[in-house]
């Protein structure tokens, strides 16, 4: 199969090489060239734009950073939907809109062809290993057509619904992430401020009810110093907005997740990590930035 892959970034790249890897033929682009230079080395062709990869392939994935970009990739003048034919499917795998979703889905339809939302939780570790978590919105004919491509990446997937629940679900997986990082990290300055040995902190909490993936995937990494994103900051907190924003829509109040978005905005927008990973939160803790 004639695949393509729009957004070879931290993970956009690591699930293209299992695709590949799974024999199929691999068509690549990215706003940066150069971060699809490993792909084609392997065996991907460089397709110039969003429209030519959309015209030479049967299924085309995309992965960016935000909203704003997704709507550039399918909209615009040189994007999917230039060159979108009857009978292929788009996979959106960013976390995005709900709204967005569905107005993929829309235009894929008049056009013909099919879409599906399908993001995904596992961050680079899961990533690099085909261990990610796949949320699916769209329709079921469709999405038993992909499932055997999701399964080269993903070791749960599942559908949910209609075009956009696929999002809802990610959002779901983002207001819970936003707990076990505030906690993780909360639990770390703690226990340092205690005198406790971490790795023995980590080992236990980890075996008992306290377990949880940040802990186990960012706590080790945090005690290393090591900030490189797994996932960035600056996308998380894009997430967390769009979660509350669409509880504001059914009328939810999510005062916990509230919190962690004013944290990391604080981090992002005012200390300037959005480009660290997501566990580095821990350093406003360390400046003393919670509290001023």
């Amino acid at each position: 199969m004639k695949i393509g892959f729009i957004g070879t970034g931290v993970m956009g790249a690591a699930i293209a090489q299992h695709l590949m890897a799974g024999g199929h033929e691999l068509i690549v682009n990215n706003r940066t060239k150069a971060k699809t230079d490993a792909l084609v080395s392997a065996g991907a062709t460089w397709a110039q734009t969003p429209a030519d990869v959309a015209q030479a392939a049967d299924v085309i994935f995309s992965m960016v950073g935000y909203p704003t970009d997704v709507e550039e990739i399918y909209f615009g003048d040189t994007g999917i939907f230039q060159t979108l034919s009857a009978g292929k499917v788009v996979v959106d795998m960013t976390t995005s809109t709900p709204t967005l979703a569905v107005k993929i889905a829309k235009q894929a339809a008049q056009i013909g062809a099919t879409a599906l939302d399908a993001p995904v939780s596992g961050g680079d570790v899961g990533a690099q290993k085909a261990t990610l978590t796949v949320m699916v919105g769209g329709d079921e004919a469709t999405y038993q057509r992909i499932l055997p491509l999701f399964n080269l990446i993903g070791q749960r997937v599942h559908l949910f619904g209609e075009a956009g629940k696929g999002q809802h679900t990610k959002m779901a997986n983002q207001i819970m992430i936003a707990g076990t990082m505030t906690g993780t990290v909360e639990m770390m300055v703690y226990a340092q401020h205690a005198g406790l040995e971490m790795t023995d902190v980590l080992a236990t909490l980890n075996s008992g009810g306290a377990a949880n993936w940040s802990m186990a995937n960012y706590g080790p990494r945090i005690l290393k110093g090591d900030y490189t994103p797994g996932f960035f900051a600056k996308h998380f907190l894009k997430d967390l907005r769009i979660a509350l924003d669409e509880a504001d829509k059914m009328h939810l109040k999510l005062p916990a997740t509230q919190l962690a978005k004013q944290l990391y905005e604080t981090m992002v927008d005012e200390k300037g990590l959005g480009n660290d990973g997501t566990q580095a939160l821990i350093k406003l803790y360390e400046s003393g930035a919670v509290n001023d």
